[in-house]
């Protein structure tokens, strides 16, 4: 008994030596880094281990012995209970044993005093052994899914820990890693291989080791990063450069080590070559400590060369840091584009066009004077650069815009140019009748150009061009005439009905422009003259010497058509076919009937010539015999015989006359007058021409009054004809005019001109009878005592003509009538020459 007692004795001693040893070592590898120097029971910090720093045997000895333990607690139990009856021991027993489970607890309670959760693979075993708080990543109800990483992890960091177990549980690497889970926790993760038992231990970080772990991460993301634009200022080709406040270079890239002459860039650094001027050196000092950072364009000489470069330098905590970019292409590149855009607004001024260019924030960035005069804007207003909406404005008020039931939708449909990325085109109809054609082009940098043209002109020739091709049409089609247009390519391009009909071709086979050699093998069955055909042809298709052709086409079905050929501006030709059957029937019955005529007055004129000239002789003789019978020298006759020789010699008289009148007509109608051209006297020809009706002015008591201007003068003419020309003018006009009136006859010169008038108060003639007044043999008697043959006027304008002159009636029925001969002063002039 006493040996069993004193075994378990020795067995609870080890256990608790041993429990003691481990557990204090969980309890400070736990609360370590929340209360450092907590040694626990007194012990020592230093002489505390981890459980991670067990060996595999320690933590099975201590299983065993917690098993031994275990078992010599009941055994001792059972002997005092059976053999020992001393209530002492037993109660010091039972005292030992509720003491090592009070310890147990307490060690069980420090080591999870933290919020953590460990996972236990044993040696050769596969099902791990999970306790702690597993809540911290997975359901309660779930603790299994801890050892699913994914379901708590981002893919790449759940790949990584699934890496380091498979590591920890087959060659027994240790890990130590901070994660971040799913819903953004901060988590270590420790793995250690400890009494043949693969352990991990997962706690959430707080505090001062959360901070550290976060620490430790941005340090390597800011590491990365660095390493990063190191890498890319190293590529860049342009100098860039940090320095420390003292102005001493703390880092450069290649590119400056290039431009600064340096063998690499430890040697720029350590010399602290420079970049800029001194005086930019200062500026570029001044503007960082005025405003923390400088922008300009400077001259830096690289490898020899002098270039701009655009610097830009920036103030950081203690130092600053610059880059300079080449800009000696760009700086060419704006000064171009400068001469470009003087160039091209100097010839947009010159535009007839107006132009506005209007800017991303819509205001007017350019305008020329074609703009401001098209609209009448003020050159004031334009150059404060107004914007759309103020300018569209302004004209509406003045009603230069086209009216608008909705202005505001309309000026939104407009101002949708400045989203769009396609031109528009749109047509204005204004107030004052003007029509404007509107571009509205979008600009690539932002804004509108506008483009306006005053096409008022051209719709109206475009209305007038359209209305003239309708009327050409109508009229075309509604043409008797054939009218065929053949292009340049010798094919049919405009006909009219007629054509069609002429030929006796199908108008749908005319509308597929059809060559004219094909329309000339339609067209061969009703004439077939080869040589009209090739003249036709060659006329159309001929390039050089394009001449008008007329031609006369007698077809096999007794049709003549007259066919001319037409060479158009454009180098089309037009044909055009007139039937002139008809016409050549009726020409040809005129010229015989003409032909018949002709002959028919060469015989009327033969025969009043011969006529006349038969007369005159016996009248010549009658004339003679009656003058000598008047002679007292013959005999005296009685009162009746001398009463019937005046009859006969009056007659006589009056037959010779109209004898003379009638050769003299039939003379100028045979062209064979002459005139015997002079000078005639004006006044002295009327006076001439008043002797004559002297007797028969006293017998019918009527008054001959003269009114002959001072500066008529002479002119040239045959005088006879013309005093032959008055004598018949008064005669006229003393046979109408009633007794106890008055004849005038008048004379004055004009420019070009000698007028004569002579104006009688007898009956008139109507409007429809004085044309006819001078045709042969026509005397209306009517209303007068004038009897005569009807010959007298005839000659006056026959005598008037053949002096180049003109004759003129003006009469009213009722008041009497004037006749006025003109005979030119320069006419008869340049004929005499002539002759």
């Amino acid at each position: 008994m006493s040996g069993v007692i004193v075994v378990m004795r020795q067995t609870l001693l080890s256990c608790t030596s041993l429990a003691r040893k481990g557990l204090l070592g969980l309890a400070a590898t736990a609360l370590a880094p929340a209360t450092p120097g907590f040694a626990g029971d007194g012990v020592p910090a230093d002489a505390i281990t981890t459980l991670f720093e067990l060996s595999r045997q320690d933590i099975a000895e201590v299983t065993a012995m917690l098993a031994l333990l275990g078992f010599s607690v009941v055994a001792a139990i059972a002997l005092v209970r059976t053999r020992l009856a001393a209530g002492r021991r037993q109660a010091r027993l039972r005292a030992d044993v509720a003491e090592l489970q009070l310890q147990a607890d307490r060690y069980r309670a420090l080591l999870f005093a933290e919020p953590q959760i460990l996972i236990a693979w044993p040696a050769g075993g596969h099902r791990p052994q999970i306790s702690g708080d597993t809540a911290l990543l997975v359901p309660q109800d779930q603790p299994h899914r801890i050892l699913a990483f994914g379901t708590w992890l981002p893919p790449e960091p759940a790949l990584q820990l699934d890496r380091a177990v498979d590591g920890l549980r087959e060659a027994g690497e240790g890990f130590s890693m901070h994660l971040t889970t799913s819903h953004g926790h901060a988590i270590e993760a420790m793995g250690r291989a400890i009494g043949g038992q693969a352990i991990v231990r997962i706690r959430e970080l707080s505090g001062l080791r959360r901070e550290l772990a976060e620490t430790q991460l941005r340090f390597k993301a800011l590491g990365e990063e660095t390493e990063s634009l190191r890498a890319l200022a190293s590529a860049l080709p342009w100098p860039i450069w940090a320095r420390q406040a003292n102005g001493a270079l703390t880092y450069v890239n290649p590119a400056y080590a290039r431009a600064a002459d340096a063998r690499d860039v430890p040697d720029a650094i350590s010399r602290n070559l420079e970049l800029l001027d001194s005086a930019d050196r200062t500026d570029l000092q001044r503007a960082l400590g005025a405003g923390g950072r400088f922008e300009g364009r400077l001259p830096i000489v690289t490898g020899g060369e002098r270039r701009m470069h655009d610097v830009r330098a920036f103030a950081l905590g203690n130092g600053s840091a610059g880059v300079a970019i080449d800009a000696s292409e760009a700086a060419a590149l704006d000064a171009a584009v400068v001469r470009m855009r003087e160039a091209h607004r100097r010839t947009l001024d010159q535009l007839s066009s107006g132009v506005a260019v209007f800017d991303g924030q819509r205001r007017l960035a350019f305008y020329n004077d074609s703009y401001r005069r098209l609209w009448d804007l003020d050159p004031a207003f334009l150059d404060g650069q107004p914007d759309d909406s103020s300018v569209l404005d302004r004209l509406r008020a003045s009603r230069k815009l086209p009216e608008q039931a909705d202005f505001r939708a309309w000026k939104v449909k407009l101002h949708e140019a400045y989203r769009a990325v396609e031109a528009a085109k749109d047509t204005w109809f204004l107030p004052d009748g003007r029509a404007l054609s509107v571009v509205t082009t979008p600009n690539p940098e932002g804004g509108v150009t506008y483009l306006f043209d005053d096409v008022t002109e051209s719709f109206a020739l475009a209305r007038r061009y359209d209305g003239l091709i309708r009327v050409q049409r109508e009229t075309l089609d509604s043409l008797a005439e054939g009218v065929a247009v053949f292009g340049s390519n010798g094919r049919v391009e405009l006909f009219n009905p007629a054509f069609a009909r002429m030929w006796r071709l199908s108008p749908e086979s005319l509308r597929e422009h059809p060559h004219i050699d094909a329309v000339e093998s339609w067209c061969r069955a009703i004439y077939d003259d080869a040589v009209a055909w090739r003249t036709i042809r060659e006329a159309i298709t001929s390039i050089e010497n394009r001449l008008d052709i007329a031609l006369k086409l007698e077809r096999k079905d007794g049709s003549v058509l007259d066919c001319l050929s037409r060479p158009l501006p454009d180098g089309a030709t037009m044909l055009t076919f007139q039937d002139i059957t008809d016409t050549e029937n009726v020409e040809r019955a005129l010229r015989e009937s003409n032909d018949a005529l002709e002959a028919a007055g060469q015989m009327k004129i033969d025969f009043v010539h011969h006529v006349s000239y038969e007369l005159r002789a016996p009248l010549t003789t009658i004339i003679g015999f009656a003058h000598f019978l008047s002679d007292p020298s013959t005999g005296p006759l009685t009162p009746k015989q001398a009463e019937y020789l005046d009859y006969v010699t009056k007659s006589t008289n009056a037959l010779l006359a109209l004898t003379n009148n009638i050769l003299d007509l039939a003379t100028i109608d045979a062209g064979a007058m002459k005139l015997e051209l002079g000078p005639v006297d004006a006044a002295k020809a009327i006076e001439a021409a008043a002797e004559g009706v002297q007797d028969r002015l006293a017998t019918d008591r009527i008054r001959l009054k003269v009114a002959v201007d001072a500066n008529v003068g002479t002119f040239v003419g045959d005088e006879r004809r013309v005093v032959q020309v008055l004598y018949n003018l008064l005669a006229n006009a003393v046979g109408f005019s009633p007794q106890d009136s008055t004849v005038v006859v008048s004379a004055r010169r004009t420019d070009h001109s000698v007028a004569f008038s002579v104006t009688d108060s007898g009956p008139g003639i109507p409007p429809d009878l004085k044309d006819q007044m001078f045709d042969w043999f026509v005397s209306r008697s009517q209303g007068s005592r004038h009897r005569g043959a009807g010959l007298g006027l005839s000659l006056v304008r026959s005598f008037v003509e053949l002096h180049g002159g003109k004759v003129r009636m003006d009469s009213v029925v009722g008041k009497g009538t004037t006749v006025t001969c003109d005979f030119p002063t320069d006419h008869v002039a340049q004929r005499t020459a002539a002759e």
